[in-house]
């Protein structure tokens, strides 16, 4: 897995507090994405306490100085290990390369900080999937070129629409509407619900606009 490394728990001080008594626990809910932001989760993994919204504090600034976008962070039980999954993204998209070289960065942080509680735990960081909600404005711009529905919602009600994005900017979308070749339409971002990416298959990487592999 691009960006994947594995950890093992801090040797605990005589004056440390014990963490956990059990390798079983309650896996968090996914991490939601709102038209704000991230929605980090709170809650019991491996057994001990997780803040995924700490974490995020620590390894936001880190995301940053490497020039990409905090998009999600999840943290489950994988048997005896948690696993720690770090979703990023950049305007550029995300390359193997840079996806282990910003592994590297937030493995250093995460070990200066006990925010993993005392068991070991996998780093997993990797870039979104098609499948990811397009939520903001970022998320829209990065988008450009993509097919997408979405559901619509103005004056005179709601509905799907579907279309290409032809731009996307601090105001709005533009799409050109499937159902219509010669219609393109400029959505203001508070009328957009949550945007679906649609697979396509046939269309070259050159007209769906930067793959994010980096590729």
């Amino acid at each position: 897995m691009p960006g994947s490394s594995r950890h093992a728990p801090k040797p605990r001080s005589a004056a440390a507090p014990q963490r956990g008594a059990s390798p079983g626990g309650r896996t968090l809910k996914p991490v939601q994405t709102s038209p704000r932001g991230p929605v980090w989760g709170v809650g019991e993994v491996g057994g001990g306490p997780v803040d995924e919204g700490r974490i995020a504090d620590v390894i936001g600034p880190v995301v940053a100085a490497a020039g990409m976008d905090l998009e999600s962070v999840r943290v489950t039980a994988a048997g005896r290990r948690r696993l720690l999954r770090v979703v990023v993204d950049s305007d550029r998209g995300v390359s193997l390369d840079d996806a282990a070289a910003v592994s590297r960065e937030l493995s250093a942080a995460l070990d200066t900080v006990a925010v993993m509680g005392d068991f070991p735990y996998t780093l997993e960081v990797s870039s979104p999937g098609v499948d990811r909600p397009l939520t903001d404005r970022r998320h829209w711009r990065r988008a450009v070129g993509r097919l997408v529905r979405v559901t619509v919602t103005d004056a005179v009600g709601s509905g799907p629409v579907s279309g290409r994005i032809a731009a996307a900017d601090a105001d709005g979308v533009t799409l050109d509407v499937v159902d219509d070749p010669k219609a393109r339409r400029r959505f203001p971002y508070a009328a957009l619900g949550p945007g679906a990416v649609q697979v396509e298959f046939g269309h070259p990487p050159t007209e769906l606009g930067a793959t994010r592999d980096g590729h």
